[in-house]
């Protein structure tokens, strides 16, 4: 799982502009939020300049540096998605900081810190994707974070748990390839159909991931995660 948890990293890794245009400054909120305190408002500016250097740091190889920026940051761009929670893009930028964090554990090899993250980040990435679902970045990362959810809790047994996760992302990772059929883009859905083969029963699920498996083999795409289950499903393929 890890292996396969680093190269989602790299696949989806531009976040930075993203996140950056994320990190407004808090004070205009829609008319049903509650306004943020001087205190929140001076801490949510902290936590831009802390969001920004780790950035800068990370974008360096310094992903310590990037990491204790990250963490720095985290509580009060948190505590301002409590308090403002229809603000979407603060919760865009909680959402990109979380992933910039679990990309600088994974980078120092804090695999355990790593899931968590993704844990907390999930339901924000599902708000930002719902709030613009024409955001190809965004469904990108939600998918990666999805499928490497579901390889966490596969890797511990847990197919009933991983299954959902799995669920939700080939429907995105649909879309994607639809949209632009580029290797980043169908390893996202072949991870999601090798998934969903090893926690359901679903015949078709297992062809389509056999057959996206032999033609990838074929064709050089498949990426170094995928690789090992592509080339156990291939060979099914021609029997279907």
């Amino acid at each position: 799982m890890h292996r396969a948890l680093l190269t989602i990293l790299t696949l989806c890794a531009a976040m930075p502009a993203a996140a950056q245009e994320a990190a407004s400054a808090p004070a205009q909120a829609p008319a049903s939020s509650p306004a943020l305190s001087q205190e929140q408002i001076v801490a949510f500016n902290k936590a831009v300049t802390d969001f920004t250097a780790g950035q800068q740091a990370q974008q360096k190889g310094d992903n310590a540096t990037a990491l204790a920026n990250y963490d720095a940051a985290l509580p009060a761009i948190r505590d301002a998605v409590r308090t403002q929670p229809d603000k979407i893009e603060n919760v865009n930028f909680l959402a990109n900081a979380l992933y910039a964090a679990a990309a600088a554990n994974a980078a120092l090899q804090k695999l355990d810190a790593v899931a968590p993250l993704y844990e907390e980040s999930l339901p924000h990435w599902r708000k930002v994707v719902a709030a613009n679902p024409a955001d190809a970045q965004s469904r990108g990362v939600l998918t990666g974070i999805l499928i490497q959810l579901g390889n966490f809790k596969l890797g511990k047994q847990d197919k009933a748990g991983a299954a959902p996760l799995y669920a939700e992302a080939i429907p995105l990772a649909r879309k994607a390839v639809a949209e632009q059929s580029n290797p980043v883009n169908r390893n996202l859905l072949l991870a999601a159909l090798i998934g969903t083969s090893q926690t359901s029963e679903d015949a078709a699920i297992k062809a389509e991931a056999a057959t996206m498996s032999k033609a990838m083999l074929a064709d050089g795409s498949v990426d170094a995660a995928n690789k090992p289950a592509a080339q156990v499903l291939a060979p099914s393929a021609s029997a279907n």
